[in-house]
């Protein structure tokens, strides 16, 4: 995937960008886990959940927050990199101004930026979060929720409890007449370890039925 950089909130972001197959091709942004444990763009859930949407025909975007890799700045404790994904959302949307729909999707702590995101932004029309940390952040913000999506859980999960994630989705669906789809990946554990085939998979079929909608 051709490797950009372009402007952010404290200099310089460095991403990896595919293009649409078409002029109004859909666009998603891929938010990649904590920083300061690691998380980069080049993740393994993060980089599949990109090539989801690019073998999709989508525009699809994903970058390294402040300090990671080649991007400018330091960790700010999810608010800075809050303004670093809207930084990104702008650059893919200034790519392709006439995308036919916008969707957002974000694993761990990109998760838990991407639904903050999706609060801000009213043109994201879906999401998928792969394991929401909702025991370790607070989610209340989602107000209702106002886009259906995807939640993905590892049942095996060692960092964030599945218990957790399911009660988020629960509590999202009863808030609005959304659909929040809950899936289970028995065996997973936060990464996905042997399992990642099969998260693939529960994605792909999440798409298949929203754009057969």
């Amino acid at each position: 995937m051709p490797e950009i950089i372009f402007n952010g909130p404290e200099g310089r972001l460095e991403g990896r960008y595919h293009t649409g197959k078409e002029p109004n091709a859909p666009t998603a942004l891929i938010l990649h886990p904590h920083p300061q444990f690691g998380g980069t763009m080049n993740n393994k859930v993060v980089y599949n959940l990109f090539h989801i949407y690019a073998r999709r025909g989508f525009a699809v975007l994903r970058f390294n927050f402040r300090g990671v890799g080649r991007s400018q700045g330091a960790f700010d404790d999810g608010i800075g990199e809050l303004s670093d994904a809207a930084s990104a959302l702008d650059y893919l949307q200034s790519m392709n101004p006439n995308a036919s729909s916008c969707w957002i999707a974000g694993f761990s702590f990109g998760a838990w930026i991407g639904m903050q995101l999706l609060m801000r932004r009213p043109e994201i029309r879906g999401f998928i979060s792969v394991a929401p940390p909702a025991d370790k952040y607070d989610f209340s913000f989602l107000a209702p929720c106002p886009s259906s999506g995807l939640i993905v859980q590892g049942g095996s999960d060692e960092i964030v409890a599945p218990a957790a994630s399911e009660t988020l989705a629960e509590e999202l669906q009863a808030k609005r007449a959304i659909t929040i789809d809950y899936e289970l990946i028995k065996g997973g554990d936060h990464f996905f370890t042997n399992k990642l085939e099969e998260m693939v998979a529960t994605v792909e079929q999440y798409l298949d039925k929203r754009f057969s909608e």
